[in-house]
C-alpha cells in the first residue's frame, strides 16, 4: 500500500541558492512516516510511552531535482521488510506541478524495547509487506 501526503515548501526551508536545503528533506520524510503510521493506526508517541521506540538505523537519499519556495509537492511512503528485525520505508518526493521526482529515499529502521534490544513490534508486523 502506498501512502501519500501533500505538502508545500515554506520560504525558510530554502538556502541561499533559492532551493530547499538538503537537510530539510529529512524533515519532510519524517513527517510523512509519522502521518503514514497514524493513518495505519500506529501511534508513534504512544509506542514511545510504552517503551517501544522506533529508531532509524540508516538513511539513503538520492536528490534528483530541486524544490523551490512555494512549490507544492507530495511524499509517498511504503514499508517493506529489510531483514528479520529491520524494516525499510521506501519514500519518494514529487513536485506536484509535473510529478517530477525530486528525491528518492530508503530509511531503514527497527523497533527497540525497554532494554534497548531490537525486536519486531506487533504494531508494525501487519504493515510490513
Amino acid at each position: 500500500m502506498t501512502f501519500r501526503i501533500d505538502m508545500k515548501v515554506r520560504d525558510y526551508e530554502c538556502d541561499i541558492q533559492g532551493i530547499v536545503n538538503n537537510s530539510v528533506y529529512f524533515n519532510y520524510l519524517e513527517h510523512a512516516r509519522h502521518e503514514f503510521l497514524l493513518a495505519q493506526g500506529v501511534d508513534f508517541a504512544a509506542l514511545a510511552r510504552d517503551k517501544i521506540n522506533l529508531v532509524v538505523l540508516r538513511s539513503e537519499l538520492d536528490y534528483k531535482a530541486s524544490l523551490m519556495p512555494g512549490d507544492h509537492f507530495y511524499v509517498t511512503v511504503e514499508v517493506v521488510r529489510e531483514s528479520r528485525l529491520k524494516f525499510a520505508f521506501v519514500q519518494n518526493v514529487y513536485r506536484s506541478a509535473d510529478d517530477k521526482v525530486a528525491l528518492q529515499a530508503k530509511v531503514i529502521g527497527t523497533a527497540v524495547n525497554a532494554k534497548g534490544r531490537p525486536f519486531v513490534a506487533k504494531e508494525l508486523e501487519t504493515l510490513i509487506a
